[in-house]
């Protein structure tokens, strides 16, 4: 059974929902985390609702922060335990998606990730298994996990860019090439990459204009 995911908003400018943009916050953190770059983006992308859900799960020792799955090194929990909790939160993220295409009258195609972190992760591992492809996914300073099994279960190959700072101390900037040689090896033809120099973990301005040309491309603007 599916948990539903409580979301904040950024409504269009324009005032009509053309496109949609659903932020995907990091471990340890929620929605809203990400929620005021809609704030910076909107003003080029005037016709896109912004979303940004919660992850279902509260970190122990942690009351305040929020994870998509645990993560073994962090937490202690086991291998097992963040395999479990990965699928599930798929589970209950696909299920967001569908419901808000509905709820909006959105295509797929209309439909960008934009993923940081733990959400990159999920972005990464949830959009390739979906039927139809989404317009794109942004996926900054996160990691392709279970790079082995994409070739197998991949469904769909929406167009990626992968961003990450070169001074990240917490997810290495390493995982990026990783990422893209998985992609590509896996039948990608649109992986693009960015690297923020002198970036820690975060999103620095020029990967956000990096960004925000992908997402206006891909979403035919």
């Amino acid at each position: 059974m599916t948990r539903v995911l409580q979301a904040g908003r950024k409504e269009p400018i324009s005032g009509t929902t053309r496109s949609i943009v659903v932020f995907l916050h990091g471990y340890g953190a929620n929605g809203a985390d990400l929620l005021g770059i809609a704030d910076v983006l909107g003003e080029h992308l005037p016709d896109t609702l912004f979303v940004a859900p919660d992850a279902p799960e509260t970190i122990p020792m942690m009351p305040t922060g929020l994870q998509w799955f645990p993560i073994p090194w962090i937490d202690g929990s086991s291998e097992e335990e963040s395999e479990r909790g990965l699928l599930a939160a798929a589970d209950d993220l696909n299920a967001f998606l569908d419901a808000l295409m509905v709820d909006e009258d959105v295509l797929p195609e209309q439909v960008v990730l934009f993923g940081f972190s733990q959400g990159t992760m999920m972005a990464l591992h949830v959009a390739p298994r979906r039927e139809d492809p989404v317009a794109g996914i942004v996926a900054f300073s996160g990691r392709l996990l279970r790079p082995e099994l994409l070739e197998d279960e991949a469904i769909s190959k929406p167009p990626v860019i992968l961003i990450h700072g070169d001074a990240d101390d917490v997810v290495p900037p390493q995982s990026l090439p990783q990422a893209a040689e998985a992609l590509q090896g896996a039948g990608w033809q649109d992986v693009y990459a960015h690297i923020m120099k002198g970036t820690a973990h975060g999103i620095a301005p020029d990967g956000l204009q990096v960004a925000l040309a992908f997402m206006r491309d891909k979403l035919g603007l």
